[in-house]
This record gives C-alpha cells, structure tokens and sequence, in this order.
C-alpha cells in the first residue's frame, strides 16, 4: 500500500533532471554561461515526450550528473546557491497550474513536435533551435501565474542570447517536473524520504562515476 508513496530511483532521476535545469539556468543568469554537454542533455530532454523510461528521457544517467550533485547538496543542507532551491519549487508549482491548462498542454506538445523536427534537419540543438524552444516558453508557460523570475547578473540578463538559453533551461525543468509527477513524485516525498531520496542519489552518482572509468 505505501510502496507507490516511497522515493525510488525513477522518481530521484526525474527530480535530477530538474535540479539540473534549474541550476543551469542560474549559472547562466549569475555567469552567462554553463557547460555546453550538460545543456545539451536538459534540452534534449525536453524533445524525448515518448521515451520508453526515465532513463530514456535523460539518454543515460551520466547526463544528469549536475543534477545529481545539485540534489545531494540540497538534500544535505549545503547547496551553494539558494536560488536553485527555491526556483525549483516554483516550476513544481507552476507544473501544477500547467496541468490544469490542457490548452497550453497541447499548445506545448504541438510545439515540441515543431522543435524535434527542425532538430531532425539540423541534426544537433543548435542557436536557433534554442530561440524555438525560448519562443515556445514565453508564448506559454509564460503567461502561467506564478511567473518564475531569474535573478542574477544584470549584464547577463541584458544578452538576448543568454536570455534565450534561460528560457529554454526553465521549458527543461517544466519538462522533468511533468515527468516527476507522472512516475508519482509529491515534493511531501522530500520531507518523509529525504534520507532515502540522498541515499539512491549518491548510488546513482556512484553508478555514473564508475561507468566512465
């Protein structure tokens, strides 16, 4: 009976993958830059709607290392940036009010099957397919209430191009916060399973480390 309630990999997966948007997005509003493989990996995130598992979604764990890390820290009491934090948990609520919307939800899908088949062509995520995806979330997710607001440098904030990569991160977390939900994720799960949630974390973080040798 509370086995479906417990914190299992599937769920600890989905919850990396949006820390792993949100933290992202606040190295590009604090830097105007992040690592080039880990973006790649949230945004191909977003294009995979009919991937056989959460694995699938991600391509493999070790993509969503960043995001494994970023979850042990707060799970720890010791993340380095309270904006993540505290970011997350306005996409999980504005994932909320998304799911209520089944206008945008479909506005949305329609929009990502657009994105996958300009990627088809062009063969990689590349700027303009970061300027779709910006688009797309700023023509939906945007007008959702609460707005997610992004606070950083202002010189960063200023380039468009930083701006669109930003939305594009935050499609990402709406993206894995969808799919925390749908495999069962409550964030009431954080409070009850927190030690279990770090335990399967570390060993998922293991697992990557030990995989690429």
């Amino acid at each position: 009976m509370f086995e479906s309630f417990a914190i299992n990999e599937e769920r600890v997966l989905a919850l990396a993958g949006l820390f792993q948007a949100t933290a992202l997005t606040q190295q590009l509003a604090n830097k105007g830059c992040c690592d080039a493989q880990d973006l790649e990996a949230s945004l191909q995130s977003v294009l995979r709607l009919n991937a056989p598992s959460v694995v699938g979604v991600y391509g493999q764990v070790s993509q969503v290392r960043l995001g494994l890390r970023t979850l042990i820290k707060y799970l720890d009491n010791t993340p380095s940036d309270l904006a993540v934090p505290r970011m997350t948990v306005m996409v999980l609520r504005l994932e909320r009010r998304l799911n209520s919307r089944r206008d945008l939800r479909e506005s949305l899908q329609q929009g990502i099957l657009s994105v996958q088949r300009q990627v088809a062509h062009i063969g990689h995520i590349s700027a303009p397919v970061i300027s779709r995806m910006a688009q797309l979330y700023s023509t939906t997710l945007s007008t959702l209430r609460p707005r997610i607001m992004v606070n950083g440098n202002p010189q960063c904030l200023k380039q468009d191009a930083v701006v669109e990569k930003i939305r594009a991160c935050l499609l990402a977390a709406i993206r894995s916060a969808v799919l925390w939900r749908q495999v069962g994720g409550r964030q009431w799960q954080l409070l009850l399973h927190r030690r279990t949630c770090c335990m399967l974390a570390r060993g998922l973080l293991t697992g990557t480390t030990l995989e690429s040798g």
